[in-house]
């Protein structure tokens, strides 16, 4: 069946992950370890970030997790209502300077606007929140090329999960076979397969590599930038 909608990951295959989240996981991390740079780097460690390759590795916590799973990654004893005000804190944290510090890939505005004018219905599906999804997009001035933006906290159960593949259709009114799913680690390819979506495309833009995403993929392309001319050739 025709593909006529597409689902991309937000960070590793919009945004540039390392250039844009490392600095935010470190003011993450620094502030949850009260500002000592050896417990920040802990924190770090454990979240999923390689020092020696000076990035995060694929499907780790903070690469593939939501805000929810670091809260709970970082403070395993904190009560049900300090876990909650944590998780507002960080998601409030993460929306205000992970779209300041937005860097877009090489080709992705471009590759958007070709694929919006074809015309395909476009979303995004992020573990990040809805509101930091949002504010990154307009910062990066394609917001109005996406019919929707689901982050982790739109639906009862995120990525890979098929609820937002299956949300996504509600809007729409396609079929998942009619829909590709975009995205640089595991979890974004898993979430096609469970929600039957008729494209699972991995890239090679973010923390997956090619080992880990062929597994799951139809296709691994370099960036969006090629999608068009893939989808063009199918």
């Amino acid at each position: 069946m025709a593909i006529k909608g597409i689902l991309f990951d937000k960070d590793g295959t919009l945004v540039d992950f390392n250039a844009t989240w490392f600095a935010v996981a470190d003011l993450m991390a620094m502030e949850a370890a009260e500002g000592d740079r050896a417990g920040a780097d802990r924190f770090l460690d454990i979240a999923g970030y390689d020092f020696a390759a000076k990035r995060f590795k694929a499907d780790s916590v903070f690469a593939a997790g939501t805000n929810r799973e670091v809260v709970e990654l970082w403070f395993p004893g904190l009560s049900a209502e300090d876990r909650l005000e944590a998780l507002r804190h960080y998601n409030e944290m993460t929306a205000i300077q992970g779209s300041q510090m937005a860097v877009a890939l090489p080709g992705m505005a471009q590759a958007l606007a070709a694929l919006h004018a074809r015309p395909y219905r476009l979303g995004v599906a992020t573990n990040d929140s809805t509101a930091g999804c949002e504010k990154t997009l307009l910062a990066l001035g394609v917001a109005q090329l996406f019919d929707a933006a689901y982050g982790y906290d739109a639906v009862a159960n995120p990525k890979p999960a098929p609820d937002t593949v299956l949300a996504f259709c509600d809007l729409t009114g396609l079929k998942p076979s009619e829909i590709a799913m975009v995205g640089d680690n595991r979890h974004d390819l898993e979430m096609a397969r469970a929600g039957g979506c008729g494209l699972a495309v991995g890239v090679l833009s973010g923390t997956g590599t090619r080992d880990t995403l062929a597994p799951m993929a139809d296709v691994v392309l370099d960036s969006i930038a090629d999608l068009p001319a893939y989808l063009e050739g199918k």
